[in-house]
């Protein structure tokens, strides 16, 4: 058997299901997932496996930020996550929401795909909501504006077509030594994945009461004498008025997304966590190097 390895690009609009499709294609959780646009931030690699006829493939998914009109640092430590994520990729997917039916937002993103060098995939996904004669619709407008050599209809959420996207992506990866072991899903730390899960359970419990002035630090991650794990976490938030909001009544609120991260990461590790929460106020955390650093995005000037 022949090993071949490669990068695939995820890139998108929020909310197109981009770590959904991630997730799906790797065969398990590596992102987090949230109902709320904007949920990725730093660049994640998924790490797939794949046999194609002779060939054992490893592909490598680099989920991306959603693309997005920046205005803070934040926003644009982001969108410079999802270039650098596309750059010398073997493949380049754009995951678009099949539901919508004005597409303008994805102008500035089809003509920045245009002219690229790599091979370029349309992913049309959420296909199980939308009829077929509108996805027959976008295919063929969309096609040419981004120069896209082929497309794809899926549903990342009930894996319609993800396997047949995956064997397409696999026979695509060049012949190289694979980049990380069988048993890695994920680029990630456990202890950076331990703070996205946090993240994610802060945006499923909190919903619109937390804007995105919120992150969560990854403090401390110890392997106990007994095979457990303890995870000391803070929360930041930008303003003190956001405290109770986020520790809820008697402390509930922060208690309910203790027990929901806690539980989630046992399964994920496979051993009991304890894990530890704290909120902090820092107003200008959005504006520090060393939080970028510990979330996993780059510092932008």
């Amino acid at each position: 058997m022949t090993e071949k390895c490669g990068l695939v690009a995820v890139i998108g609009a929020p909310n197109a299901g981009k770590s959904t499709l991630v997730n799906a294609l790797v065969g398990q959780k590596v992102a987090i997932v949230s109902a709320k646009a904007q949920t990725t931030r730093a660049r994640l690699m998924g790490i797939a496996l794949e046999e194609a006829g002779e060939d054992r493939v490893q592909i490598i998914l680099a989920d991306t930020p959603g693309l997005f009109e920046p205005k803070r640092r934040l926003d644009r430590a982001m969108v410079n996550a999802v270039w650098e994520g596309a750059s010398e990729a073997d493949a380049i997917l754009l995951v678009v929401d099949s539901r919508k039916k004005k597409r303008d937002y994805l102008e500035p993103i089809l003509a920045s795909l245009k002219d690229r060098p790599e091979r370029k995939i349309l992913v049309l996904n959420k296909v199980d909501a939308t009829p077929k004669e509108p996805l027959l619709v976008a295919a063929e407008e969309l096609s040419p504006l981004g120069n896209f050599d082929e497309v794809f209809f899926v549903s990342a959420l009930t894996n319609d077509g993800v396997a047949e996207l995956k064997t397409r992506l696999a026979e695509l990866m060049p012949e190289g030594a694979w980049h990380y072991p069988e048993d890695q899903v994920s680029d990630a730390s456990e202890r950076l994945l331990a703070a996205e899960i946090t993240r994610e359970q802060i945006y499923r419990q909190l919903h619109d009461e937390l804007p995105y002035d919120s992150a969560v630090r990854p403090e401390s991650y110890t392997h106990r004498k007994d095979g457990s794990v303890e995870i000391h976490q803070q929360i930041v938030i930008a303003r003190d008025s956001q405290r109770g909001i986020v520790l809820g009544k008697g402390g509930s609120k922060l208690k309910s997304i203790g027990e929901a991260s806690r539980k989630e990461l046992a399964e994920l590790l496979g051993t009991k966590v304890h894990l530890f929460l704290h909120v902090k106020v820092e107003e200008n955390w959005a504006e520090s190097k060393e939080i970028y650093e510990e979330i996993g995005l780059d510092w932008v000037k």
